[in-house]
């Protein structure tokens, strides 16, 4: 989408520091860290939330995971995978996307 931040990002038309890439994901440093690692997790393809998924995207997921939570070092201790749908779950850039937390006790931290 052509005002889709993500977009321009998968685009590369908005420098980021890259986490990993593959075909269909791209991970990267959220601005706004809720957790000692934070990151987010985006589909090159625009869906705007989890409802709006066509295909085996998510099927292509678990092996992303795997890599990405070996490189940040959390495969054995641990992290949470979180997305939102809509603006009442706080939603605010409406490309589908996923928050990986991790790096400290996220007991408390929903």
């Amino acid at each position: 989408m052509k005002d889709c931040i993500f977009c321009k990002i998968v685009e590369k038309e908005i420098p980021t520091e890259i986490l990993l890439e593959n075909e269909f994901f791209i991970a990267f440093n959220d601005i706004n860290p809720k957790a000692q690692i934070h990151v987010l997790i985006i589909p090159k393809k625009h869906f705007q939330d989890i409802s709006d998924i066509e295909g085996n995207i998510l099927g292509e997921l678990p092996e992303f995971l795997k890599e990405l939570s070996r490189k940040l070092g959390v495969e054995d201790s641990g992290y949470r995978l979180i997305t939102n749908k809509g603006k009442d779950a706080g939603q605010i850039i409406f490309h589908l996307h996923f928050h990986l937390l991790a790096g400290n006790d996220l007991g408390d931290l929903i």
